[in-house]
C-alpha cells in the first residue's frame, strides 16, 4: 500500500475544485468550524470527502507531494 499525505491543504483544494486560494481556504475553514476543529487543528482526505461528497480516492488522485 502505497503512503500518501493525510492532510488537506489550499492548494489541494485548488486542483480539485478549480476555486481560488481564498475560496480554498475560506473553504477549508468553513469544514473546520463545521467539524467543530480548532484553528490549528488539520483536515483530513476523509474529512474533505465526506464534507464536499466527493469520493476519498478520487481527492487521493489529486494530492501531489
Amino acid at each position: 500500500m502505497k503512503l500518501t499525505r493525510l492532510c488537506i491543504y489550499p492548494k489541494d483544494v485548488q486542483r480539485i475544485t478549480g476555486k481560488s486560494e481564498k475560496t480554498s481556504r475560506r473553504m477549508l475553514n468553513n469544514i473546520k468550524k463545521a467539524l467543530g476543529k480548532q484553528e490549528h487543528q488539520f483536515i483530513t482526505t476523509e474529512e474533505f470527502a465526506f464534507y464536499t461528497g466527493i469520493d476519498a480516492r478520487l481527492v487521493r488522485e489529486y494530492l501531489v507531494d
